[in-house]
């Protein structure tokens, strides 16, 4: 089974920070006091995460990442639609993220769209009106029985 769930900040994180230290090596940090945390979980184990904050008029995500073991199963996918949807449900005009150039694809397939960078990671935006989370919308798959 698959379930997500969201930690405020000031939350205890120790469920993300297990998936964050897997992943990138990191343990909490400053932003965590102002980040909303989601944490996903397959078979009650957590299994992906990120974060999304409000700063310099646009909403933020970071640490997006899945344990390397649940790769492949469609939860990074999840973790960032359950972030967009956050954002969108507080009226975004905009979502930032900073990534490792070799992952953009993964946030492309969303709508983001990368920024001019001078090297190291890549900027991308996605504006508020251009969320979508409509998995079937971006379904490459014919003949789907969800396709309308």
């Amino acid at each position: 089974m698959i379930q997500g769930q969201w930690f405020s900040p000031g939350a205890d994180l120790s469920g993300v920070l297990s998936v964050r230290r897997a992943v990138f090596s990191r343990e909490g940090d400053d932003l965590d006091a102002e980040s909303w945390n989601v944490l996903v979980y397959e078979d009650d184990v957590p299994a992906a995460t990120g974060r999304i904050w409000w700063r310099e008029g646009a909403f933020r995500l970071g640490d997006i990442g899945v344990l390397p073991a649940r790769r492949g199963r469609k939860l990074g996918d999840l973790t960032l639609r359950l972030l967009l949807f956050k954002a969108r449900s507080h009226a975004a005009r905009e979502v930032r993220l900073c990534c490792p150039p070799d992952t953009a694809g993964f946030f492309e397939r969303l709508g983001f769209r990368a920024l001019p960078s001078s090297g190291g990671e890549t900027e991308m935006f996605l504006p508020g009106d251009a969320i979508e989370l409509d998995a079937c919308k971006s379904c490459r798959k014919e003949n789907c029985p969800n396709r309308a």
